[in-house]
């Protein structure tokens, strides 16, 4: 049995924002961006045991564009909860308030 996803309304707006930057850059490339994101997601229902980097808070880089999905894990509810989806080369600091 897989895990089943929340993700917080704030990573919602990440990810709106960040598709909605995309494509003021190029046609098409914040479609690309949301699938890249969708595929993430669908890898984390499977298997969320990425590596821990703060508190208990697990990264997973999203490849092909500078963002890292930011996640917890509750194995007892089977739960993934993805609190942001954050660009690299900000201070995670900046959104750690978030959660």
């Amino acid at each position: 049995m897989g895990f089943t996803p929340f993700i917080d309304p704030k990573a919602i707006q990440d990810i709106q924002e960040a598709i909605d930057y995309y494509d003021e850059q190029q046609a098409g490339l914040g479609q690309q961006f949301e699938a890249a994101v969708n595929k993430h997601l669908l890898t984390l229902e499977k298997n969320p045991f990425f590596r821990i980097r703060y508190d208990d808070v697990r990264c997973l880089p999203i490849n092909k564009f500078p963002y890292m999905v930011h996640f917890t894990v509750d194995e007892d509810h089977q739960v993934v909860t993805i609190w942001s989806v954050f660009h690299t080369a900000l201070d995670p600091k900046k959104w750690q308030g978030k959660k």
